[in-house]
């Protein structure tokens, strides 16, 4: 059975970081790309980043560039997300997530995880 394990969320006040991380098991994910979505309260599962098999081709959403790093660990079957400059906005529950369906923005993937709650205080 494929899980994705997310620990590390947590509340931080505006300006703060953060670190997210994403434990896969089950299976090796070092051939897939992974990513990252959020979802706050009343609004759509949206995309934050993505990052190919070898972290070659990373992506981000442009609400989140230049303030958050995705990063991978294929001995550990981990991703990463780290966030910097944390805005209130960026409230909500984040998901981890493996093998996209299609394009790496829409949040068709084959995977989930349980979702962590990132709350910032403003």
């Amino acid at each position: 059975q494929v899980q994705l394990v997310e620990p590390g969320g947590g509340l931080v006040q505006a300006g703060g970081s953060l670190r997210l991380s994403c434990a896969a098991s089950g299976r090796t994910f070092s051939a897939v790309t992974m990513g990252w979505f959020r979802q706050a309260p009343g609004k759509e599962r949206e995309f934050v980043a993505a990052i190919s098999w070898i972290g070659s081709r990373i992506y981000y959403a442009d609400s989140v560039k230049g303030r958050f790093t995705v990063s991978r660990d294929n001995t550990k079957n981990t991703i990463y997300l780290q966030m910097n400059s944390l805005k209130a906005e960026d409230t909500a529950v984040y998901y981890c997530a493996a093998d996209p369906v299609s394009t790496v923005t829409t949040p068709q993937w084959h995977y989930w995880g349980q979702g962590t709650q990132v709350t910032v205080s403003s």
